[in-house]
């Protein structure tokens, strides 16, 4: 690449903007290069200055693909187009995904599908590729033109700089108001072939998935058919992705890519396996809690954990109930032990309860149960428990055997000031 090129592919770093979250990890992870995947990302100011907006991905020929997408009624174009793309692809020929941020290209009307088949087109042109073969995501600022140009005319420079171990910047690409990137690696056996997974998200607001979340993309060197592939990315998605939730607000450009190259050589599966899912679960859990963990303004990590509800929908309900309430998210951040607004939460939720079998917890202690304060709670105690940064609320109904599980954070100040300014 020439020192022309190279000031065109830049190495400023999305969010910068914003203090990093008091929950983040020490670092990026060591992510390995998937044989069949290479990326590249840089710079070019969709809106902002001086940061990493625009990643590509390209995948080689031989694999499959899987996708789940948001269901907002008010879905992007390109989440439109990936999924009308997705039932047709053929590993005859290689894809690429091209993600942008700072403008979501949502409710941009017939632009905005113009915008999409624009890129489409000169990826698939760079990469020699079909345009049906290319897909686009797009995060940030909703009800904007994009500038499509911008991205087309980036994209000969990303396909020069394509690299295996280019992973970490393209996860940097895609943030928006995250404060850091988010990567996973999980590595798993068929059948005695060692196999790697691994992939990163972005993600920080606008946090309550439906079908997908945010913006994740995975990748493998497992060989496994399209139909397999999306019935585990499917299967996963729901307790991962689709089980955390930062404020409540599903995006309207939610996407979770997975491509499965084959290069490791093992027999393709047809079916799902156990010991690759349960890599898989590591790979998406991780990066959901990393998107938690990254909530806008968050100091709190709070699982809510609820069981004995008469169904697994049940339970699911108040547990949504207790992560999304203000008035509980608020009372964490405060520390305050306020396990008046779960009873509050659990009775608004829809599901069945009886306030006599309810059973609530804060971490290890009990602070109600028998439809009263349980006997020797002691606010002091719980209260210092309160000052922890990773919280467990488990709530047990008392009616049934359905569970469920969902991750969420504390609602600061700084959430008002991080959207009060996003535009800005």
């Amino acid at each position: 690449m020439t020192d022309s090129t190279a000031s065109k592919v830049a190495v400023a770093t999305g969010g910068d903007k914003y203090k990093r979250s008091p929950l983040a990890p020490e670092a990026f992870p060591d992510l390995p290069a998937i044989d069949g995947v290479r990326f590249a990302a840089g710079e070019a100011g969709v809106r902002y200055r001086n940061r990493v907006d625009v990643m590509l991905a390209h995948v080689a020929a031989g694999s499959t693909v899987a996708g789940v997408f948001t269901r907002s009624a008010t879905r992007s174009a390109a989440v439109l187009d990936g999924q009308a793309k997705l039932p047709h692809q053929s590993p005859d020929h290689g894809f690429a995904i091209v993600v942008n941020s700072g403008n979501a290209n949502t409710f941009t009307g017939k632009r905005g599908v113009t915008d999409v088949e624009l890129i489409a087109a000169a990826a698939a042109a760079a990469l020699r590729l079909p345009a049906g073969h290319v897909y686009t995501s797009s995060t940030g600022v909703i009800g904007e033109p994009l500038a499509a140009s911008k991205i087309t005319d980036i994209l000969p420079v990303l396909v020069d700089a394509l690299d295996a171990g280019a992973a970490e910047m393209a996860a940097r690409a895609i943030m928006t108001t995250d404060t850091f990137p988010k990567g996973a690696v999980a590595r798993a056996e068929i059948d005695g072939t060692p196999v790697t997974i691994m992939g990163f998200a972005k993600g920080s607001g606008m946090i309550a998935p439906d079908m997908a979340t945010m913006l994740g993309y995975v990748f493998t060197d497992a060989a496994v058919t399209q139909t397999a592939l999306q019935e585990m990315l499917s299967a996963v998605n729901r307790v991962t992705f689709n089980a955390v939730t930062v404020d409540s607000d599903t995006s309207t450009s939610d996407t979770v890519l997975m491509a499965a190259t084959g290069r490791a050589g093992n027999v393709p599966l047809t079916a799902p396996h156990g010991g690759f899912q349960a890599a898989l679960h590591s790979v998406m859990e991780d990066l959901a809690h990393q998107i938690v963990r990254d909530g806008e303004g968050a100091t709190k990590f709070v699982e809510v954990r609820v069981t004995g509800a008469m169904s697994d929908a049940d339970a699911e309900k108040v547990a949504r109930a207790i992560a999304n309430s203000p008035l509980v998210k608020t009372a964490i951040a405060g520390q305050d032990p306020n396990w008046g607004r779960i009873v509050m939460a659990v009775g608004k939720s829809g599901a069945q309860a009886d306030r006599d079998l309810l059973t609530i917890r804060f971490g290890p202690h009990v602070v109600a149960e028998h439809g009263w304060r349980a006997e020797g709670y002691d606010e002091a105690t719980v209260a210092g428990y309160m000052t922890h940064a990773e919280l467990l609320i488990d709530v047990d109904l008392g009616l049934g055997a359905g569970r469920a599980t969902v991750w969420t954070c504390d609602l600061t100040h700084a959430y008002i000031d991080i959207n009060a300014d996003y535009r800005s």
